[in-house]
């Protein structure tokens, strides 16, 4: 009779089959999280330096991705911050406790050190051949499949260090965030512009209209809000008497989530002292095309279905030429007199922070022009009614001397000359209080202590805002604003 096979014995999953690897190093003495070791090259630097014919030693470490045993020889391959590197791990090279060990307790996610001398395969890949191995970190859970990546969304965002293991892409995009910063960085420095840091609890939200987070200190026993802008403080530093000021910034506005929008968000603000805002758009126009040339291999950058041209001219229209061309109307039908037919024909809903000429032009614009602004271009002359802190043109006082720059049909930059006339900004603090007793929660609170700064005198200044992360989804074509925000705002995961 055939012996029946003992099936009493539980099977273990791989995260169990992992920790009892754990409980058996550590009964053999091996510590499977160790000190450290010392590395003396990356992966890249291994390929970059071989020469064939001439050997020559490193020790590497990196994760294990894959590994292919066969008898008493193996490949495998490890990546580090610079890349992949393949390793060919022979048992009489290595001895017969190191083999058995990689053989029988190391996993894929494992992070390993390798030390040997590089050669050139048959197939005429560049590999490290190992002379000795040790665990640097086991890893208690199997990586994402690696030839499919993360499925779940859910996981790419709650544990983007899984997305970044295995999603090189992924990873490229976050390296030309950091290349677009840096080149922010310096292009402004050598522009004479300094970097300052301003509060992120403010006493009084403003700098832009959005709804706050508020939150509480206990020492103080006040409430406080989450800036939304730094504009105030970036201003009173202006006054202060640094003529050229920037910060990168975090900015925290309590509104809905979207494939644009993030709760918390990176922006980049610089004030210019005794220049306009046609001074900014040139300047802004050419930080672009720095940012551009720097990131990205050439000027035409692929968005979703556009081709978006940096090296060309920004194309600039004011506000009512815009919704005359994008909207096939004459300037007479855009008259105070004549607007409500065109927005009756749209049927646009006006929002409860005014129903002023300017609110309807700019509703007007919203839906008529905003989705067709492919390449980048600047529209300028916004109406004074929806520019509370901008100063008027002193040509026409309905208008503010204000642009917005667009790409992708996305808002990309915001800039004015700033107002700096403090009667006529505690005026118009006055309206954005009655516009909040209205209804509107992202109107402008009062703010009596910035009104003073302006009293002890603010130069002719213009401003300008830059959203990071749009700009980076412009520049590694990506629709979703959590793709390139390394930790998107979620919900609350239930337990």
């Amino acid at each position: 009779m055939a012996e029946e096979k003992d099936t009493s014995a539980p099977v273990l999953n791989e995260h169990e089959n992992r920790l009892q690897k754990v409980k058996t190093m550590r009964s053999a003495g091996t510590e499977p999280w160790p000190y450290r070791q010392k590395v003396s090259a990356t992966c890249q630097q291994v390929l970059d330096e071989y020469k064939d014919g001439q050997e020559k030693k490193y020790s590497v470490a990196g994760r294990l991705l894959t590994m292919r045993l066969h008898g008493k020889t193996g490949f495998a391959t490890i990546q580090d911050r610079t890349g992949k590197l393949q390793v060919y791990v022979r048992k009489d090279a290595v001895g017969d406790e190191a083999f058995e060990f990689f053989q029988h307790n190391v996993d894929l996610g494992d992070i390993l050190w390798f030390s040997g001398s590089s050669f050139k395969t048959k197939t005429g890949e560049i590999t490290l051949k190992v002379e000795q191995l040790i665990l640097l970190s086991k890893c208690l859970h199997p990586l994402p499949e690696k030839f499919h990546g993360i499925a779940d969304i859910e996981i790419k965002y709650r544990q983007r260090y899984l997305d970044l293991i295995t999603d090189t892409e992924s990873q490229e995009k976050f390296r030309k965030r950091s290349k677009v910063v840096s080149t922010i960085r310096s292009f402004l420095e050598e522009k004479d512009y300094i970097e300052v840091e301003t509060p992120m609890l403010h006493p009084i939200p403003g700098g832009a209209a959005a709804r706050p987070f508020i939150t509480h200190h206990n020492a103080l026993d006040s409430d406080f809000y989450l800036r939304i802008a730094p504009e105030l403080y970036l201003k009173r530093l202006v006054v202060g008497g640094f003529e050229r000021v920037y910060e990168l910034n975090r900015n925290f506005r309590n509104e809905g989530v979207s494939t644009r929008h993030n709760p918390e968000f990176t922006m980049l603000e610089f004030y210019t002292a005794h220049e306009d805002y046609h001074f900014a758009a040139d300047l802004t126009e050419q930080l672009i095309k720095t940012i551009v040339s720097k990131s990205c291999d050439e000027p035409v950058v692929l968005f979703g279905d556009h081709k978006i041209d940096f090296s060309k001219p920004f194309a600039r229209l004011s506000m009512v030429d815009a919704v005359m061309k994008h909207g096939n109307y004459k300037k007479d039908d855009l008259s105070e007199k004549n607007i409500d037919k065109v927005i009756a024909a749209h049927k646009l809903e006006l929002p409860k922070s005014g129903t002023s000429w300017g609110h309807k032009l700019l509703a007007l614009f919203e839906e008529l022009v905003e989705p067709k602004l492919i390449q980048p271009t600047f529209i300028m002359d916004f109406p004074v009614e929806v520019s509370p802190l901008a100063k008027r043109d002193p040509e026409n006082p309905r208008i503010a001397s204000r642009w917005e720059l667009f790409v992708a049909g996305m808002e990309l930059a915001n800039a004015f000359n700033e107002l700096n006339d403090p009667f006529d900004q505690a005026e118009r603090f006055k309206e954005q209080v009655q516009a909040h007793e209205r209804g509107d929660a992202e109107a402008h609170h009062y703010d009596a202590d910035y009104v003073l700064a302006l009293e002890h005198a603010l130069p002719p200044t213009v401003g300008v805002g830059i959203g990071i992360d749009r700009l980076t989804m412009l520049l590694t074509n990506t629709t979703s604003i959590k793709d390139v925000i390394l930790f998107p705002t979620l919900k609350k995961k239930k337990l």
